[in-house]
Formats: structure tokens, C-alpha cells, sequence
């Protein structure tokens, strides 16, 4: 494990309890955490995206906020649901989020999980061509918005326009380096294959979407070795990364236990669920002493696989209280996890 950082959902709520009540709450607090958290020595803050709830939404206008007040923190997201977008104007957006950031930016995407919106996506313009699936739709706005990134030419020039001159033309800008930082969120073993047969770094949850009866840390070290072999049978000419999430909650203070000392007594172990028509796996959360999440840590199989660990964070509970269990991660266990 090289480096450690948030994942936020964003969520606001205006409940007893939650220091986050509005959209604008969650915005500049998601800010204000990522300058906390580079100052404290943090390596990456990501943002979750969710439409038609009230979670973060669309993520390069507060992305290029994080970068214009931090310098040296990835930003970047896990993951952006591509069944949303469009791919041309995502690719303005992102290659101009990264010269913003100084190439900073981790773009996580996917075929995305289920909303709160029936077929959403829809909604926003985009429906399966028939006898397409929305993952279909989903890998094909992939493709341009990759494309468009890679400078490929998208649109033909008008003469009249570029004083004679004619052929495809490309978005712009461009930003250099921001194809080989590209990710997909992976949920399944065969979804870790194709991302590495397309060039895309690994970004793989807390949740997989299938079950093979191992623990949940087993099955998602295979998914990572698939990923690693399909890589270097694929001869790309970068070397990849693998990023997992984990729910990481050191017991040090007083609020830490008030909070989640009895959560941490019955989600120590995997759960089995159902979720999008089939059955899922969900990884436990990691919640107690430091030395002994530490070593849980250093023993988890993907952990030790990955280069990257996302900590999901309850945003709700404020930037104050964040900071400190971020920095309560970074001085207690992540070393001992092999972190440096």
C-alpha cells in the first residue's frame, strides 16, 4: 500500500445529529477536508457520485474548487456513473479540472450501481440502443470520452472557420498524462478483465457483485491478480494501478466510541446480501483499537494487493471531526499497514 485517502459520498441531511444539512454544507466542507487532509499528509480525496439524491452530483466544479485551494493531493472520484454522461463535454470538463489541479486528477467511472431513480439515466437523455443493456451505453460513452481525452478528432472543421483548413478536430484542451489516470470500478472478476484489456487502472469497492464463498478480502485479491495478468498480456505502455475502499474507524477518542464503538461489535465480519438481481458481498469494517485494525490491515489480502486504500468517511459528522480521524489513521495505522 504507497498511499492512503477519503472516499465521501457527500451526504447532507438536515437530521439531529448531522453537521451537514445542506448541498452548500457538503460542497465547502468537502473542500475544507481536502486542504485538512493534505495538510495532515493524506495522498488522495475522492468524491462518490449520485444522481437524484442528495449526495455529491456533478463533481468537476467542486474538484476544480479542491484544486484551486490544495497542491500536492490526488482528487479525483469513485466513482462517476457513465451512464449519465456526455462523453465530449465530460472530456472538456475533466481535461480542464486537471490543468486546474497540475494533473492531479484520478477520474474513477463506471458502468455505476443502482439509484434512486428508476432508469435516471434516461431522464438525462441517454437510452440503450435495442437489444443494448445500460452497461452497453455506459462502455460506449467510455470509449469517446476516452477518445476525446487521447486527442482523437471528434468533430469535422468548418473552412470557413479555420481559414481553409479541414479534417477532425479534437476537444479542447487537452490535458497531457490524464489517459493513464483513468479508472474503473470494478465489481466482479470478469469486469477487472475487460478494464485491464481497455487500459483503465482497477477501482474496486467495498461491495463485490458476485460470491464465491471465500472472505471478501480473498475474492477481491483474485479479482486484483486477474487484473494484473490480463495487464501485462495486454502490453499497454504505462504501468497500472489498483485502488480498494475500506471502512476504517480507530477507536482513540471519546466521540470515536460514542459514535461507533457498538457499530464496531457487529460489522467486524462479511456480509451476504442482494443487490441489481443477483447476489453480492460486502467487506467488513475495520473498527477498534489501532494496533489491532493495523494489523487486520497488514493481514487483509487485497489491502497488501492494492497500491491505493480509499477510507470512506461519515461526512455528515463534520470537517473537525474527519481531520481527526484521518490523522488518527495516518499516525496509527496505516503504517503498520505498510504504509510510508
Amino acid at each position: 500500500m504507497k498511499r492512503i485517502g477519503f472516499l465521501s459520498f457527500g451526504h447532507y441531511q438536515d437530521v439531529p445529529g448531522s453537521l451537514v444539512h445542506t448541498a452548500q454544507d457538503s460542497l465547502l466542507q468537502t473542500v475544507e477536508l481536502a486542504v485538512a487532509a493534505e495538510e495532515i499528509g493524506v495522498d488522495g480525496a475522492y468524491l462518490r457520485v449520485h444522481h437524484f439524491a442528495p449526495h455529491f452530483a456533478s463533481p468537476f466544479p467542486l474538484l476544480a474548487a479542491m484544486a484551486a485551494r490544495t497542491n500536492r493531493i490526488e482528487l479525483g472520484t469513485g466513482v462517476i456513473d457513465m451512464r449519465y454522461e456526455n462523453p465530449l463535454y465530460m472530456a472538456e470538463e475533466a481535461a480542464i479540472t486537471d490543468l486546474i489541479s497540475n494533473g492531479r486528477l484520478q477520474l474513477g467511472i463506471s458502468r455505476g450501481s443502482p439509484e434512486t431513480a428508476l432508469r435516471g439515466y434516461e431522464s438525462f437523455g441517454y437510452a440503450p440502443a435495442h437489444g443494448e443493456t445500460d452497461a452497453d451505453e455506459a462502455r460506449k460513452h467510455t470509449a469517446m470520452f476516452r477518445a476525446a481525452i487521447d486527442g482523437a478528432g471528434v468533430a469535422q472543421a468548418n473552412p470557413q472557420m479555420t481559414g481553409g483548413a479541414m479534417g477532425a478536430l479534437a476537444i479542447e484542451p487537452q490535458s497531457p498524462g490524464l489517459r493513464e489516470r483513468i479508472w474503473w470500478g470494478s465489481g466482479t472478476r470478469a469486469t477487472a478483465h475487460w478494464a485491464a484489456e481497455h487500459g483503465m487502472n482497477l477501482m474496486s469497492s467495498t461491495l463485490l457483485t458476485e460470491d464465491t464463498g471465500v472472505p471478501f478480502d480473498e475474492l477481491q485479491a483474485e479479482q486484483i491478480r486477474i487484473f494484473h495478468d490480463t495487464w501485462r498480456d495486454s502490453g499497454h505502455d504505462f504501468a497500472p494501478r489498483v485502488s480498494v475502499s475500506r471502512s476504517i474507524i480507530p477507536l482513540v477518542s471519546d466521540a470515536d466510541r460514542n459514535y461507533f464503538g457498538l457499530r464496531g461489535q457487529v460489522e467486524g465480519k462479511d456480509q451476504i446480501g442482494h443487490l441489481d438481481g443477483g447476489i453480492a458481498r460486502f467487506g467488513k469494517s475495520y473498527i477498534g483499537e489501532p494496533d489491532v485494525i493495523g494489523a487486520q490491515l497488514a493481514a487483509d489480502a487485497a489491502v497488501q494487493a492494492a497500491d491505493t486504500v480509499l477510507v470512506t468517511i461519515p461526512n455528515q459528522l463534520g470537517v473537525a471531526y474527519n481531520a481527526a480521524l484521518l490523522e488518527s489513521i495516518v499516525k496509527h495505522v496505516a503504517p503498520a499497514a505498510g504504509w510510508r
